[in-house]
């Protein structure tokens, strides 16, 4: 058995809440599940600059999502190895001390339907956590989403083309689906919904309301609002043909073992022979929003039914 496959194996007894050497002090107890490309740096940033606060570095362990869709996700993350062994996992948080929270920040604890069994693993490792979901106009955050692939991830589709033909895009902005087996496992007090409109428009007021919602000192608000991860105006994509080459190069070890050991000189100069640079200025993108407003108008129906609360900060989506 693979040590992927072997990892895959995995059992109650290691999201238990309850097991041998480790204090519930030691668990992380408050999560930021997502959404994706909605400004969850910039909150995972704001709840570590509180004093009661520890938050995980690396931002976004991931250790909830099952190893091998972790590794078709982001291989990235995948080959940092939380998802070994809890002890690993739990390191993060040894030095949390006497803190109210110690808490992480992975957006694929809402990627359904690639990374499944994510909110019933948290419920179980820690039945009283606090969760955050941070949202973003829908239309927004798909594109960025879409931006942020070919930057990250190789994505070399035209963007029409890859949101209309690749469902990640546009299910991680179904923010209904996303939440509902959370609302299965927890209750609704131990669930915060945000907004990064908010966060923008109103910073005070939706920090303090943060940090009450958490019943920690909400006075203390030393972190200075900054956009961070985003979209630059200039991107380089890779061309369709190099790219599934490569791809198919990285599937064998002796190949991808053979591109990792090139000087990066040469992969540098690789990257830009095979790759063509992109003003986002300069692409239209009313194509994409005519198919996205209509589909996640629904979705944003969906999500005021969940929740009992109306979106119309999302200018995007209802422009």
């Amino acid at each position: 058995m693979s040590e992927a496959s072997g990892s895959a194996c995995l059992s109650n007894l290691r999201y238990s809440s309850k097991t041998e050497a480790q204090t519930a002090a030691m668990k992380p107890n408050l999560f930021i599940i997502g959404s994706m490309k909605s400004g969850t740096t910039l909150l995972w940033r704001l709840l570590a600059s509180h004093p009661a606060i520890h938050m995980s570095t690396p931002k976004e362990p991931s250790y909830f999502v099952e190893p091998n869709q972790l590794r078709e996700l982001q291989p990235w993350i995948w080959s940092q190895g939380y998802w070994r062994s809890q002890k690993i996992y739990l390191d993060l948080f040894k030095t949390s001390g006497s803190k109210t929270y110690a808490g992480e920040a992975s957006v694929y604890y809402t990627h359904l339907p690639l990374a499944t069994g994510v909110a019933d693993r948290i419920m179980r490792f820690s039945p009283s956590a606090r969760l955050i979901y941070i949202m973003r106009d829908p239309v927004e955050r798909t594109i960025s989403h879409y931006w942020h692939r070919v930057i990250h991830n190789n994505e070399c589709r035209p963007i029409e083309v890859a949101i209309k033909n690749d469902r990640q895009y546009c299910d991680v902005s179904h923010y209904s689906m996303q939440l509902a087996p959370y609302y299965k496992h927890f209750s609704n007090n131990q669930i915060k919904l945000l907004t990064l409109e908010q966060i923008i428009d109103n910073y005070d007021e939706t920090v303090r309301s943060l940090f009450c919602w958490l019943e920690v000192d909400d006075t203390i608000t030393k972190y200075q609002l900054k956009r961070e991860n985003e979209t630059p105006n200039i991107v380089r994509q890779r061309m369709e043909l190099w790219s599934r080459t490569v791809n198919l190069l990285r599937r064998s070890p002796v190949s991808r073992a053979s591109i990792d050991l090139l000087p990066e000189s040469i992969k540098y100069y690789a990257r830009r022979l095979f790759t063509r640079e992109i003003n986002l200025l300069g692409i239209d993108i009313d194509p994409v929003m005519e198919y996205l407003q209509p589909l996640q108008r629904q979705q944003t129906k969906e999500l005021s039914a969940l929740t009992g609360r109306e979106f119309r900060e999302w200018k995007a989506l209802n422009s």
